[in-house]
């Protein structure tokens, strides 16, 4: 396969599962086997979620632009939202028993599931927005180190 596939939602709820079976679908046409289409289904719903909840803060009238690109037996997602601030994404990993006992927001595994789904990942913050480079392979590498 050739070419890149762009896609750009409004940053409303919903939206992100249109992104999610595109990728899904580009997967799947590139021969991912099943396990690897679901890792891709989830790394990209979750970035798309974060640029619209996060990034554009919901805000309909800004648009997160998701761009797809097969490169031999890869795949390549940017995720892109168009927020005037900068987002650090956190580092450290959740974690839950702080969050079951209470003491921590029960949300916040978006970024760690992306960094243990995907190959590779980029975070890049600009005047323009925040961006979310993935690239996952048809086959998980084995390693236990992080992306």
């Amino acid at each position: 396969m050739k070419g890149s596939i762009e896609l750009a939602i409004p940053s409303e709820l919903g939206w992100e599962r249109t992104a999610m079976e595109l990728a899904a679908s580009v997967a799947r046409l590139m021969g991912f086997p099943a396990d690897r289409v679901d890792d891709v289904k989830t790394a990209v719903v979750e970035a798309t979620l974060n640029a619209i909840e996060h990034g554009n803060q919901f805000d309909a009238n800004r648009a997160v632009s998701i761009v797809i690109t097969p490169v031999g037996d890869r795949l390549e997602v940017v995720v892109r939202d168009q927020s005037s601030r900068p987002i650090e994404p956190p580092t450290a990993r959740p974690d839950l028993e702080d969050q079951i006992a209470g003491r921590a927001p029960r949300r916040g595994w978006g970024i760690f599931l992306i960094r243990a789904l995907v190959d590779d990942v980029e975070f890049e913050s600009s005047e323009g927005g925040n961006l979310v480079r993935m690239v996952i392979r048809a086959q998980q590498r084995t390693s236990d180190g992080p992306n």
